[in-house]
This record gives structure tokens, C-alpha cells and sequence, in this order.
């Protein structure tokens, strides 16, 4: 059996594509086949994807999305 994740980005001239797998797994178990691991933050303009325990990044997910919020959106 395979273990990890996959989140992949690419990016051409002004465009973007952004993909992961979708299965979430507890030890050998499967839990969920169709989890979405791309997440679209700050109003639909920043994309981030994650990787490893399900509640820890969800949890930097909304951590990131109140850094955005307070820095309008700027990432540098």
C-alpha cells in the first residue's frame, strides 16, 4: 500500500493549475476517498493545498486565512 500525499502546482505565462489527491487515511485505513486538498483562501485569490494530519492543516488553513485578511491579501 502506498502512503502519502500529492499536491502539485504549476504555473505558464499568467495561469495556474493546482491539483491533489483526494484520500485521507488514518494508519492503514481509508477514510475518505474525495477530501478536497486545494483550498481557495482570501476571497478566491489565494490557493493553498495540504498535506498530512487532516485538523493540523486546517487549522493553519485558518490561521493563514486571518494573516491574509490582516495584511489585505499580500503574501510578501
Amino acid at each position: 500500500m502506498l502512503k502519502g500525499t500529492t499536491v502539485i502546482a504549476v504555473k505558464k505565462d499568467n495561469k495556474i493549475a493546482m491539483a491533489g489527491d483526494g484520500q485521507v487515511t488514518f494508519g492503514n485505513t481509508i477514510l475518505k476517498h474525495k477530501a478536497k486538498k486545494i483550498r481557495k483562501l482570501y476571497k478566491g485569490k489565494v490557493l493553498a493545498g495540504f498535506a498530512g494530519a487532516t485538523a493540523d492543516a486546517l487549522t493553519l488553513f485558518e490561521r493563514l486565512e486571518k494573516k491574509l485578511e490582516a495584511y489585505s491579501g499580500q503574501l510578501l
